[in-house]
Parts: structure tokens; C-alpha cells; sequence
């Protein structure tokens, strides 16, 4: 007897295509239906995103922050309180923008939000700073802070936390 196999209705396919088209505009945040357009105010921003992470002075402005998860979206607006520009900015064309010995702790927040978490280890003498973000897989971006706080050194890696436990049968 052969097989039946249930396939969607076109309603619910449908519904998953445009679902999935959005989460996929929403991610890149350049697409025409992104839900942050240059121009808008800071309220119809918080309209449609909420309260930020955190709100930067700029020289030209303020920035708002929004951090979630693996990404950190940055929206700026003029002096005017209006959006010149939203960006998704952990991902490795951004974090090349760091420049070793120059930048602080101060600067890498303004740029990249508040980290998802800060280490010290007895090896190094300041705190690193650790950014979740996706690229093909989970990883972190590590940001090493001297006593000083400033940079001396980045680094990334998998974020092997994210790894279910290890069969223990095997």
C-alpha cells in the first residue's frame, strides 16, 4: 500500500513563505520591507521595536541599541530624531572595523552594544568582553580589554556552550 504523505494547504504554505520572508528581511535589515526606514522618528521606532537596549549620544545624534541574541542592530538618528540609518552590525565586516590599541571598551559598546557576557581569566590581566553572532554557525567574537580598557586583541571561535551535552552511550 503506498505511502500518503500530507502536504500543506496553500493557505498554510503560503503563510510559512511570507513568515520566512520576513524573519529573512528583518535579519538583513537592508530590504525594502525592513521595518526600520531612514526618515522615520525615534516613536515610530519604539512603535514597532519597543523599548532599545540602550540609547548612545552621538555627535550627530543618538544611536539606539537593540541586542538580541546573535544580533545588534544599530539605528541612528539625526539631531533631529529622525533614522539616517539601521544596521545588523555582529557579523565579521564589522568586527574588522576594531582597531587594536586604539579602541576602548567605550567604543566597541557604542559600536556593537553591551556584550552577551564578560570573562576574566588569571592569563590575561583585563576583561574580555564575549558577542554571540551566526555566521553559517554559532560562534563568539572575544574582545581582549587591558586594565586600562583598551583593546589588545580579538579572537573568535565556536560557541560550543550552544552543543546539546554529549551522547553518553556512545
Amino acid at each position: 500500500m503506498p505511502a500518503h504523505h500530507h502536504l500543506p494547504d496553500s493557505s498554510s504554505h503560503t503563510r510559512i513563505e511570507r513568515w520566512g520572508s520576513v524573519a529573512l528581511c528583518l535579519a538583513l535589515s537592508t530590504c525594502a520591507l525592513s521595518p526600520v526606514q531612514p526618515g522615520m522618528t525615534r516613536d515610530d521606532v519604539a512603535a514597532r521595536l519597543g523599548s532599545p537596549t540602550r540609547v548612545v549620544p552621538l555627535a550627530s545624534g543618538t544611536r539606539l541599541q537593540y541586542a538580541v541574541g546573535q544580533q545588534a542592530y544599530m539605528i541612528d538618528l539625526n539631531a533631529a530624531g529622525r533614522v539616517t540609518q539601521s544596521r545588523q552590525v555582529l557579523n565579521a565586516l564589522d568586527f574588522s572595523r576594531i582597531e587594536i590599541g586604539k579602541w576602548t571598551r567605550q567604543d566597541v559598546e557604542r559600536e556593537f552594544g553591551p556584550p552577551a557576557y564578560v570573562d576574566r581569566v588569571a592569563a590575561w590581566p583585563g576583561d574580555i568582553m564575549n558577542y554571540r553572532w551566526r555566521e553559517f554557525e554559532d560562534l563568539l567574537f572575544w574582545v581582549y580589554l587591558d586594565q586600562n580598557n583598551v583593546v589588545q586583541r580579538t579572537g573568535q571561535g565556536l560557541d560550543l556552550s550552544r552543543d546539546p551535552p554529549p551522547d553518553r552511550n556512545n
